[in-house]
Parts: C-alpha cells; structure tokens; sequence
C-alpha cells in the first residue's frame, strides 16, 4: 500500500529504454521506445512521468529509409534549440539502422516545429545514440555494430561539429568481452549514458540482449580532465554495477537514463526492467530508483527495488 509520500515501481507500463531530461523550466521530459513514432511527455513529478502531458512529435513517411524499428529517442537541450536523437532503419535490419536527429527552436519543446535533420554520418550502423557536453566540446556515443568474435555491438565515441554533425572518426570504448556481456546468444554492449561526480566521468551502458534476464549494467570510469577519444583514459568495471534481483522478482535491468529529484538533492536512476525470466520484451516496463556513492566516488545502484516496496518519493515532490 501507498500513501502521499511513497510510490511504487513501474511508473511506466510498456516502457523501453526510458530517457529523463530534467530541464531548468523544472518540468521533466520523458521518452520511450514506441516502434512507429517519437512521443514526447512533460511532468513536473518523476514518480508520474507516464501521467503528464503528452504529445507525438515525429510519425516518418511509411516506407521510408528511416521508417521502421524506431527505438531508444532522446530529449537534449544544446545550444538553446531542442534536439531529440533516435535509432530508426529501412526495415532491412541491422545493416540498415541509424541515428536520425529532429530539431525543434521553441522554448518549449512540447510546442513548436520539429524539423528533420537527417541521420547522422556514424562510420558503421548503429543505435542508441547520446551526446556528452565535456570541456566546451560535444561528443557522440554509441553503439555500433562491428567485426567481434560474437555478433553484436560496441560502444563508440565521436567528435561533434555541432548537434546534428560529427567530425572525424570514431573511437571503440568498450566491446563486449566477458561473459556477462554475452548472455541471450549474443555479445552486446549498448545503450551508453553519461554520469558525471566527484572529478569522474562514469559511461554507464548495457550489456547482453535486452530479452535475457541477465541484461545489466556495466560502467567504464575516466578522470574529468582526461581525453575522452583515447580507449586507454577509460578504466571499465570488471563486473555489472547493475543487475537483475531474483529475490524482488526484477529482471533484464538495463538501458537507463539519470537524472535528479525535484529539489537536486538527490540522484535517481531510470530504467527498464521485466518481471520474470523470459517475459515478453513488450512488458519492459520504466522504474527509477533513488541512489547513492560509495566512499571512493563511485556511484552505487544498489539493487532493483521490488514492485511491492512502497518507495518514498523523490525530494521536493
């Protein structure tokens, strides 16, 4: 049971790979996976990301090059204009799956135009595409697909020209190499997001197939000043910082985003999970959990909060 102060996880029914963008108007904006169309949400609670005002804001051309397998699309503010990034393909698979861009100038980004500013160049074909702002500089993240022992996909870094064009070429950060990061029949690491604290960059990502109840969360550390296109300025965490809990019935806990409470007081992660081993990927449900940083700096996750724990809610809500 839950009372004013408390909630309780799912805030989000049929949610994959969840993104939060808390943005100095104090609203917060939500997207999610949908398949067929980019839908933008606006709230001014976290625990009611999925009850707030909602607005579609991209349907593509049927048939087009980027028509099918919309996934992953996230809300960035860069250079005052609002830019939301997105994976999207031909419908021919992997092969044909990119990063497409959508720009929109109105203060409000529930508002205004939303204006196609085409995919972006990456070297091979990827998904789950982030911007990192670092030193004045913006870089790009994502997952690639490459020549590994096992099929499946890398996280990459590149330099950006601007919010809609990278420069250069690309720089492997972390491959799924050990055996937590191959469960589900392939070897993957995907979904890269950036956490800074503490003089640190964390690149928080996921790893294994989204459909195994193995999906986790793994982490490269790299000091603040450090270059980030080197491999060699990121250290990566041998073992998940963020996995299935059996004993709360919370499985394949990947794909997150972070953000913080109303107040700032406090750091909240945001991500997917199922609830049962080899539930239909359809169920992937948004849950957010506030959390902490252990003595040396680094952040702790803790473990996936149990549907039945009636959580207190974030600060200032």
């Amino acid at each position: 049971m839950t009372d004013s102060t408390t909630f309780r996880n799912p805030v989000a029914a049929g949610s994959a790979d969840p993104w939060v963008y808390k943005h100095a108007d104090g609203f917060y904006y939500f997207m999610c996976t949908r398949g067929d169309r980019l839908e933008l949400s606006r709230s001014a609670r976290l625990s009611e990301i999925a009850k707030g005002d909602r607005t579609v804001i991209w349907i593509p051309e049927p048939g087009g090059a980027y028509s099918h397998e919309l996934w992953a699309p996230e809300i960035h503010y860069l250079n005052e204009k609002w830019y939301v990034y997105f994976t999207a393909s031909g419908g021919g698979g992997d092969a044909t799956r990119r990063i497409c861009v959508l720009e929109n100038e109105s203060a409000n980004p529930m508002q205004g135009q939303w204006v196609w500013r085409g995919a972006l160049q990456t070297p091979v074909p990827g998904l789950d595409g982030t911007v990192m702002k670092l030193g004045g500089e913006l870089y790009f993240l994502y997952a690639g697909y490459g020549h590994f022992p096992d099929y499946g996909s890398a996280v990459y870094i590149m330099r950006m020209a601007g919010p809609t064009e990278l420069t250069g070429g690309h720089a492997l950060l972390t491959a799924p190499t050990l055996a937590w990061e191959k469960q589900g029949g392939m070897a993957i690491n995907e979904g890269p997001v950036v956490l800074r604290r503490n003089g640190r960059l964390f690149l928080v990502y996921s790893a294994s197939t989204t459909w195994s109840e193995d999906y986790a969360l793994g982490m490269l550390t790299m000091d603040e000043g450090a270059d980030p296109m080197l491999p060699s300025s990121w250290s990566k965490s041998p073992e998940p910082v963020f996995r299935k809990s059996v004993e709360n019935k919370v499985y394949a806990t990947g794909h997150n985003s972070f953000t913080t409470s109303p107040d700032g007081r406090e750091d909240w992660i945001v991500y997917h999970a199922l609830s049962a081993p080899g539930e239909d990927t359809a169920l992937r449900a948004t849950r957010i959990q506030k959390f902490g940083w252990k003595p040396d700096g680094t952040p702790d996750f803790g473990i996936p909060a149990s549907d039945e724990h009636a959580l207190p809610l974030p600060s200032g809500e």
